[in-house]
């Protein structure tokens, strides 16, 4: 049974252009309680103890952004009068609640299950603050929900759930489950989520994802095909080395290995996993008879000599000889938050491609360029599922819309493009259809406009794949 633990404070670093724009946040006795070379780092805990020698966080824009919540609930009718209150609420609801009764398939028409999800955390994983629980998660499940009506047009309802037993996390999002069209599993422990997402698949008929680990996996792939066509390798010819078998590192080489990557090894805390290693959890352990084919074990810095792609999910530090070790043409995702596994301006003496996940960088490698468009056609053709080819369809739809612009410093798109949701939500539609889990046969396009999406979706997109078995 999972134990809650007080989280080891990280270092949250701000780079020193970055201050400008928000004076505030870096007055006096408030965030710069640290100093390096190469930023302005503070701890959380430190940051945390000196908010509460203040007597107002209304100087730190942040928090006002924040006061109040990010989100609310708006009607989507008028109700000006008895006669339009009498269809709203008794005796008018009667009618459809009957009707839903009859038929439970037409909840997703006729009440807001359809276009809502929930965004579901038990807070023991929360960004790179570790274990904070439940109400400290708040925030970035908010922010989560903002992001899905932004982007995709969607309702979203951040839940925070008191209990860390998986059986306990199961049953509650199973009982909550008739309330959503789909739920989005976030910042949930490794290697816990991996029971909780398979066991809510299977016991749930609407689409189940946790973005940790296939959000991140979708768009580091489709940043991966970008960067092969700026060097000019395919991804079969490809050997990576991903740091970090946490929820992220293990969907990432999930999807590459789907993807079709050439060869591909992974290390956790202990060096890299290979089969036979003793101690490996049963996700591993099955991992480990699919990748690593050299056989490399100890210190990842050996299997990264002539290795052609690194992606760092881990949050250790990487010596800058490995990555000069790699092969020319060299790809570097350093995706640890906040701080990457090498400093970007450092990568970039050896690797030709440099990705992070950070904003103040380019080449940010953000789930919200995923999770919108997946979740938005999941839910307009009422998928029971997301598929492995549905998570294949959205990255080569993402790599698409960068197609032959792409350049060392452009391999995925902004989350602020307003094509990447449409493109994402056409190509997983389709994929959808193709295997066979979309119980609606209504175009994407109307159906997007129909459920109040920001954009309405292209019938473009990409090929669907052939299902597997």
């Amino acid at each position: 049974m999972y134990q809650r633990v007080t989280p080891v404070p990280t270092v949250i670093t701000v780079r020193q252009g970055v201050s400008a724009a928000h004076p505030a946040a870096v007055s006096p006795g408030h965030l710069i309680l640290r100093m390096s070379s190469r930023a302005l780092g503070v701890t959380v805990a430190d940051e945390a103890a000196s908010f509460r020698t203040q007597t107002s966080y209304d100087a730190d824009p942040v928090f006002v952004m924040h006061r109040g919540g990010k989100i609310g609930v708006e009607p989507t009718v008028d109700v000006p009068d008895r006669a339009a209150l009498a269809m709203a609420y008794t005796p008018g609801v009667a009618r459809v609640c009957s009707a839903i009764a009859d038929q439970p398939e037409l909840a997703g028409e006729y009440t807001w299950t359809g276009n809502t999800v929930a965004v579901v955390s038990d807070g023991t994983a929360v960004l790179g603050l570790g274990d904070i629980g439940p109400a400290a998660a708040m925030p970035v499940m908010e922010g989560k929900a903002l992001l899905f009506k932004k982007f995709a047009g969607i309702n979203a309802v951040p839940i925070c759930i008191d209990v860390t037993d998986v059986d306990a996390v199961v049953a509650v999002v199973t009982a909550l489950a008739p309330s959503f069209g789909g739920i989005n599993l976030e910042d949930i422990s490794a290697p816990r989520c991996f029971e909780i997402e398979d066991r809510l698949r299977a016991a749930l008929d609407i689409p189940v994802m946790h973005d940790d680990q296939h959000g991140t996996a979708i768009v580091a792939l489709a940043a991966l095909r970008s960067a092969g066509r700026v060097v000019g390798k395919e991804l079969g010819a490809m050997r990576a080395v991903v740091c970090g078998a946490g929820a992220s590192g293990i969907a990432v080489s999930k999807i590459l290995l789907a993807a079709g990557i050439g060869e591909i090894g992974l290390a956790d805390s202990k060096g890299m996993i290979y089969d036979g290693r003793d101690g490996l959890n049963p996700v591993k352990a099955a991992l480990a008879r699919v990748t690593n084919a050299s056989g490399f074990a100890g210190a990842p810095e050996a299997a990264l000599r002539d290795a052609d792609v690194f992606i760092g999910l881990s949050g250790a530090t990487l010596p800058e000889d490995a990555l000069a070790r790699m092969a020319p043409g060299a790809i570097a995702f350093l995706l640890s938050n906040p701080e990457p596994e090498i400093h970007p301006e450092v990568a970039r003496r050896h690797a030709a491609v440099v990705a992070t996940g950070r904003s103040d960088f380019p080449n940010q490698i953000n789930n919200s360029l995923a999770f919108p468009g997946v979740f938005r056609a999941a839910l307009d053709v009422r998928a029971t599922a997301i598929t492995e080819n549905m998570k294949l369809a959205a990255a080569d739809a993402i790599a698409a819309l960068v197609g032959d612009d792409a350049a060392p410093e452009y391999v995925i798109p902004s989350q602020f493009d307003e094509r990447v949701a449409p493109a994402v939500a056409a190509a997983v539609a389709a994929q959808a259809r193709l295997d066979g889990v979309a119980r609606s046969s209504r175009p994407i396009a109307e159906t997007a406009i129909l459920s109040g999406a920001t954009n309405a979706v292209s019938p473009g997109g990409t090929t669907p794949r052939t299902p597997r078995d």
